[in-house]
């Protein structure tokens, strides 16, 4: 076998996507993967091939998901799911620190950052993704405050990346120049090659740890036309996305535009469900709770997602800064594709479609915005009252 370097390239079997997770399972990892779980592909730990979606696509629209049989056998023949790689690195539900009493009264305090990470091994992370993970770190990490458990998750990380195939019916990746070819972020990128009769992966290598591992796995050096194949398949999923978000001035659009009338004909639509920020891979909102017991033993304090579409997400002294559906969706899209530039330097949206499939009613954030732009200052100067 060739010896292969960062920004390389190479090509494996199927059986080296197998001897890839093994590979990373004997160095201690947790690899996870995307698996066929109660109707949806959801990210779970695998143990090899046969664990993963092989021969399954989806089809997704506003407000709908459906799985359905390829006529092949690929291994990552679909997009993305309901679930994102942030509830691995950024959990649902994470002690801060908890205290507990022992007979003499003496208090042991263990705190988050106490813990060791898990090392976890993602395969299978669509260039969108990548970019939201890219945007996690610039929150989590690469602030004045930084989150250590997830720095400590984030770092110990290996990352297999999946340039797409297809584009899916909500996809607009390539509106926001983030997909759907993965440029960066990853220790190895797969591209799957069914053409031509065989079933072979084209591997980019990304970095020295990428390099490493790829050194136990039966590869060849990937020739032109093995990379020619792997582009043509890029580019066509360009050319099929499902949407289209028009970037150019949208953040000066939507802060001119904060009192037009459709924010109302979406606020009569919306369930302020928070949906769309569960399933959003960048949303990183938080709250915490704290628990202890009767007896004065032990306390904690647990951190959980949030939802800026929640009623006591801007509660403060003296009741909720946003009452209405209308101005916590307004929050919601504004923060996303406007006010996020300024506080991060980029959008918060990546273009996986998430929001727009998940969505129970349907709203599809790419059609609102466009709304909006055909119609701008419909409605300037009057005011509802709430930020």
């Amino acid at each position: 076998m060739a010896t292969v370097t960062a920004g390389g390239t190479a090509i494996i079997s199927r059986d080296g996507v197998e001897q890839l997770c093994g590979v990373l399972a004997a160095r201690g990892y947790e690899v996870v993967g995307p698996a066929r779980r109660d109707g949806a592909i959801v990210y779970d730990r695998i143990e090899g091939v046969a664990d993963l979606s092989a021969g399954w696509t989806d089809h997704q629209e506003p407000g709908r998901y459906r799985l359905e049989r390829r006529g092949d056998g690929a291994l990552f023949g679909f997009n993305v799911g309901p679930q994102a790689w942030k509830r691995f690195l950024h959990p649902p539900v994470e002690t801060v620190w908890s205290m507990r009493k022992d007979a003499s009264g003496a208090a042991a305090i263990a705190t988050g950052d106490s813990v060791a990470p898990e090392k976890f091994a993602f395969i299978g992370v669509r260039a969108c993704e990548l970019h939201a993970i890219a945007i996690q770190d610039r929150v989590l990490m690469q602030g004045p405050y930084q989150d250590v458990p997830y720095a400590l998750r984030r770092q110990a990380a290996f990352v297999v990346a999946v340039n797409c195939s297809q584009a899916g019916g909500t996809c607009f990746c390539a509106s926001m120049g983030t997909g759907p070819k993965a440029d960066r972020g990853f220790d190895l990128a797969l591209t799957e090659l069914l053409d031509g009769g065989s079933h072979d992966f084209l591997v980019e290598v990304g970095s020295t740890a990428g390099a490493e591992i790829l050194e136990q796995i039966a590869h060849r050096l990937a020739n032109d036309d093995e990379r020619g194949r792997a582009a043509a398949i890029v580019a066509r999923t360009e050319s099929q996305m499902g949407r289209r978000l028009e970037t150019q001035g949208l953040k000066d659009l939507l802060l001119d535009n904060l009192e037009h009338p459709r924010w109302d004909d979406v606020a009569a639509r919306c369930l302020a469900c928070a949906n769309c920020t569960m399933v959003c891979p960048t949303c990183f909102c938080t709250t915490v709770e704290d628990h202890s017991d009767l007896a004065g033993t032990s306390a904690e304090r647990v951190k959980k997602w949030d939802s800026c579409f929640t009623l006591d997400f801007s509660y403060i002294h003296g009741g909720s800064v946003r009452k209405t559906t209308h101005s916590r969706y307004r929050q919601w899209m504004t923060h996303k594709l406007a006010t996020w530039i300024d506080q991060f330097g980029t959008s918060g949206c990546v273009g996986c479609g998430r929001c727009i499939t998940w969505c129970p009613v349907g709203i599809d954030i790419t059609v609102e915005a466009a709304a909006i732009r055909e119609n701008p200052q419909a409605r300037k100067g009057q005011s509802h009252g709430e930020p």
